[in-house]
């Protein structure tokens, strides 16, 4: 069924991930977070994951590193250079991650150990995974935070995570992330709590390591304009569901989704003569009781009878994928 945007052959793909279902089980009844998505990226690719809080982002992340919480079940398939890596035993989790797939969580500041020195905790991971003498770890660990363009770098690593600021705290995170040389990094809102200029400086980042490491990079964040610069493709998910699916050009020149429209839409410019903001209407679904039909059905603009089914995906122009019943021409 999702075969069809999967167009590239099977020896340039990183990840494949097919028909990802991620639900919990709560007193109050099964929430299914992720539903039955697929994508793939290839090596020294960036794709960017776009969607507003609760529509099943970072749990998609969580489920490829094997950090959901207790509670959850996963079913698909996620096959890194051919190697399924769902649903893995813990062993072979701790070896995958780091070594194969890393992630830069929300909020760097309180993802350190803030007892520990940031030298510490960077020479840590090439201890544990890597097998290094603590000098060596020392040499690579300063090595790496020059590589993200952390000024003064043996000063840094005798420094707590406390007095580093939110942009250089973000640049350590990077860098540990790195230090195993990942095949795949996944940035989760790694801007979040940034100002612009420090935004722009990551993403700037991000680009160098892509070119110098030739890693591929999963941007998962709810902002379409923080992904413009740096992505190939982009993936826009609501509910859990994919909505549509296509290169970062297409998608910002002639989006072909309703939701992708409104998200372009709520983009705030400095060229803009609206004299407020534009906002999608109505709120982003209950999940314990989703609507009938499509999920954006009750705050979507076009809404028709048709909507009252789940829309199937179907491929459009050269490697795009909508969910939609309504015709693309007829999106303004």
């Amino acid at each position: 069924m999702y075969a069809m945007i999967l167009t590239e052959t099977s020896a340039e793909l990183l990840l494949v991930v097919k028909n990802l279902r991620v639900i919990f089980s709560t007193k109050d009844g099964n929430i299914t977070a992720v539903n039955d998505l697929s994508f793939s990226i290839r090596e020294g690719e960036t794709l960017g994951i776009v969607g507003e809080s609760g529509s099943g982002k970072s749990q998609t992340a969580f489920a490829l590193m094997g950090l959901l919480a207790k509670n959850a079940s996963i079913s698909g398939f996620a096959f890194l250079q051919g190697r399924q890596i769902l649903n893995l035993s813990e062993k072979k989790l701790n070896k995958l991650r780091a070594q194969e797939i890393a992630m830069i969580f929300q909020n760097p500041i309180t993802a350190l150990n803030p007892y520990m020195q940031v030298g510490q905790q960077l020479m840590e991971v090439l201890i544990f995974h890597k097998g290094m003498r603590k000098k060596k770890a020392f040499e690579e660990s300063v090595q790496m935070l020059d590589a993200v363009k952390i000024s003064e770098p043996r000063k840094r690593m005798m420094m707590f995570p406390h007095e580093l600021s939110g942009g250089m705290g973000q640049r350590v995170m990077i860098a540990m992330a790195l230090l195993c040389r990942p095949k795949l990094l996944i940035a989760d809102e790694p801007t979040t709590a940034l100002d612009v200029t420090v935004q722009a400086q990551i993403m700037t980042l991000f680009n160098d390591l892509k070119r110098d490491f030739n890693t591929s990079i999963i941007i998962i964040t709810h902002d379409l304009g923080v992904v413009a610069g740096i992505c190939d493709k982009i993936l826009i998910i609501y509910a859990g569901r994919m909505m549509e699916y296509g290169n970062v050009r297409d998608l910002f020149y002639s989006p072909s989704h309703p939701y992708s429209i409104g998200l372009l839409n709520a983009i705030p410019r400095l060229n803009c003569e609206n004299k407020y903001l534009l906002t999608i209407p109505g709120d982003p679904p209950n999940m314990l009781c989703l609507p009938q039909g499509c999920p954006f059905n009750t705050r979507c603009s076009y809404v028709t009878e048709l909507c009252m089914k789940m829309p199937s995906l179907k491929k459009f122009g050269e490697d795009r994928v909508r969910a939609c019943f309504k015709e693309v021409e007829e999106l303004s």
